[in-house]
């Protein structure tokens, strides 16, 4: 299996699971058989064109996401810098509302 293939394969695990979205209704989502997820999955298929477009569209990401290196590990660090900074800008306003 390429390291295409590889990545392909985390991405889409990692947007699945980050919507909470079973491979069965991933596959209902895209008109397909349940088990052709899981053998997208498992590298024991590729998806065409088509169904590849349609997996995009139920995972509401676009095409290239799936393709993308490390993408999963950047959009959970996008998060944590994002809680981060979330945090550290309500502990001012507390700081600043509410003096102890």
């Amino acid at each position: 299996m390429s390291s295409y293939q590889e990545t392909f394969i985390e991405n889409l695990k990692f947007y699945r699971n980050q919507k909470n979205i079973s491979q069965a209704k991933l596959a209902e989502m895209c008109e397909c058989a349940t088990p052709t997820i899981g053998c997208i999955e498992s590298a024991r298929q590729f998806p065409s064109f088509e169904l590849l477009f349609k997996i995009a569209d139920a995972l509401t990401i676009n095409p290239a996401d799936l393709f993308l290196r490390n993408a999963s590990q950047s959009k959970l660090e996008t998060r944590e810098y994002l809680k981060q900074s979330l945090h550290k800008e309500i502990d001012k306003l507390i700081d600043s509302d509410f003096p102890v």
